[in-house]
């Protein structure tokens, strides 16, 4: 999918799975084995929300989109993410000790170093997780559950588990445990390509599932600054196309994508887990599907990227492998 040029030399390949998924579910397009079983990661991270918003829990604590990008976000614990957390978790009677993701030091340069020079920890809101895990806990309190909300049977993660089934289409064939303590219920490459679809065609008033999909949809592409941070793929490729077009990555060469107007979503996965491929190849397929111009600072960061040496000269390139989304998809 994703070739690495050095001079005249193809230095490294990428492997790895798509599919283009229209809104029946039908494959549109497809690379690599639609049905490989794969972990989704942080690219589901819309489908773990989903119970949040159709329970009600979103709406009875009065959560607003930015909440909602933040509960599907994997974001850079720069301060406006460790603010819009803290003030959730205080809205909601909660406090960093309520949280199970973990603690993870900011991965803002600024922030970062700022903490270190003050000697200051870091905690679970700077997590990346920490705007997921403050939906879970959202959800938890409306519940009146108990507190160990990542664990399999806990109510929490029950919803989760139905909620992707049924987006999927298809029942998990099981879990692994994420790297912020949540369970990540496996499916295929189709399966979480034919959810991105679902969630790309949902409109209001189509149901409470339609109506949950489409707010956290808008949500995520009406704050792209907060699902991942200035410089990630995610919000740069956001700003560039915009038309409500929603897309997440995950860890380990998962990437998703959600293309309202044409009703399309799509998925796809690096076997070796390398992100540069993950985004190239993401890159890609929304050029291919006519809604990023391949020509764009964006696109050109991750798209036939220029690899440069120390001394600043242009040595190689990263680019789509010839075969994988080089014409349109209709």
């Amino acid at each position: 999918m994703v070739e690495v040029w050095r001079g005249p030399l193809l230095e490294s390949v990428h492997a790895g799975h798509a599919v283009v998924c229209g809104a029946d579910g039908d494959i549109l397009a497809a690379w690599g084995d639609p049905d490989a079983v794969i972990y989704p990661r942080s690219s589901c991270k819309m489908i773990q929300a989903l119970p949040l918003v159709e329970s009600g829990a979103a709406a009875a604590n009065g959560l607003a989109s930015r909440h909602l990008a933040l509960a599907c976000a994997s974001h850079q614990g720069a301060p406006l993410h460790v603010a819009e957390v803290t003030a959730w978790l205080k809205a909601i009677g909660k406090a960093d000790r309520d949280l199970r993701c973990g603690t993870e030091i900011s991965r803002d340069d600024d922030l970062r170093i700022a903490m270190i020079r003050a000697d200051e920890a870091p905690c679970q809101i700077h997590n990346n997780c920490s705007g997921k895990h403050t939906g879970f806990l959202t959800l938890t309190r409306h519940l009146g559950a108990g507190p160990e909300y990542v664990d399999p049977s806990h109510p929490v993660q029950k919803a989760v588990r139905a909620a992707h089934e049924e987006v999927t289409g298809m029942e998990s064939p099981g879990f692994g445990i994420d790297g912020c303590s949540a369970p990540n219920f496996a499916t295929t490459v189709h399966g979480l390509a034919r959810a991105m679809a679902a969630f790309a065609a949902a409109r209001k008033g189509q149901g409470a599932r339609a109506d949950a999909m489409e707010a956290l949809r808008n949500a995520m592409a009406a704050h792209p600054e907060l699902v991942a941070g200035e410089g990630r793929a995610c919000t740069e490729l956001m700003r560039a196309m915009g038309k409500g077009i929603a897309i997440k990555t995950g860890a380990e060469g998962v990437f998703v994508g959600m293309l309202p107007e044409q009703r399309i979503g799509f998925a796809l996965k690096i076997a070796d887990g390398a992100t540069r491929a993950s985004e190239c190849a993401t890159a890609a397929l929304l050029s291919a599907l006519g809604v990023l111009d391949r020509s764009g600072a964006a696109a050109r960061k991750r798209l036939d990227a220029p690899i440069l040496n120390r001394a600043g000269l242009e040595v190689g390139m990263v680019r789509a492998a010839p075969g994988f989304a080089d014409r349109a998809i209709a």
